[in-house]
């Protein structure tokens, strides 16, 4: 897990009915895989201009009332992948949960890989108006190599994915099975939160309430079914309890 930086929300983004009492900052990571066909990256992180470039943070977020993600060097994709001896020339395969501005940032450095992402977030990102999270100029990019797939699927045996409507349109969650570790669920934006999982609650904002309260049942249900290692995406409490890179899930 690379920590690629933390955004400013209410608890209301991640809770529906949270209010706007409170305040989180809540984590953005991608995972690295070590596989046999190579190096594997699911999602793509922040663009660091979001939150170290001035006049993007007025455009992108300062305008609209909302916080710009924290983002400081020990943050940085390629830093951290350095650290491990990776580049992201290494990286043959980008796997996407979704094409919002905080999983999907650093996509301009893998033209050379295959971006898998489902079919209708690509189409839905793609369209005229696909929401202010969606930032077309970080992947709307020239000769990006995209696989689009629909439904469940499986990059190779141990890694799957699985549709997880409700969030957006076309979101997918990941199962990664580990040799010593288990079996690990990524959920990323199915819930962000623990409570999202344990009370079933809803996230703040869904395309589909009931295919998101859906998604939410599916991780929980093959949670228990695997007997699986639930690691959740922007949780700010279960971030400080993690391996963090350099350290790892085997």
């Amino acid at each position: 897990m690379l920590l690629c930086g933390f955004e400013i929300l209410p608890k209301a983004v991640s809770v529906r009915g949270a209010g706007d009492r409170f305040i989180l900052s809540e984590p953005v990571c991608v995972y690295l895989l070590d596989t046999e066909n190579g190096w594997v990256l699911l999602d793509a992180g922040l663009n660091p201009d979001n939150g170290r470039n001035r006049l993007r943070m007025e455009e992108r977020f300062w305008r609209f009332g909302m916080a710009a993600p924290v983002i400081r060097d020990v943050h940085l994709l390629e830093r951290q992948l350095s650290e491990i001896g990776v580049t992201t020339g290494d990286i043959g395969c980008v796997v996407l949960s979704h094409l919002q501005y905080d999983h999907c940032g650093c996509l301009k450095q893998f033209r050379h890989a295959q971006v898998c992402v489902q079919r209708r977030e690509h189409a839905h990102a793609f369209s005229p108006e696909p929401g202010t999270a969606y930032f077309p100029d970080e992947y709307n990019v020239a000769g990006l190599q995209w696989r689009l797939l629909d439904g469940d699927w499986e990059l190779m045996p141990g890694v799957r994915f699985i549709q997880t409507r409700g969030h957006t349109i076309g979101h997918q969650s990941a199962i990664v099975e580990l040799p010593r570790s288990g079996t690990v669920i990524l959920p990323f934006d199915v819930g962000d939160l623990q409570e999202n999982f344990y009370r079933e609650v809803l996230p703040g904002e869904s395309c589909d309430d009931a295919a998101a309260l859906e998604s939410i049942r599916r991780i929980n249900v093959l949670t228990a079914q695997l007997g699986a290692m639930l690691l959740l995406f922007h949780d700010p409490i279960a971030i400080q309890t993690v391996r963090l890179s350099p350290n790892c899930y085997c």
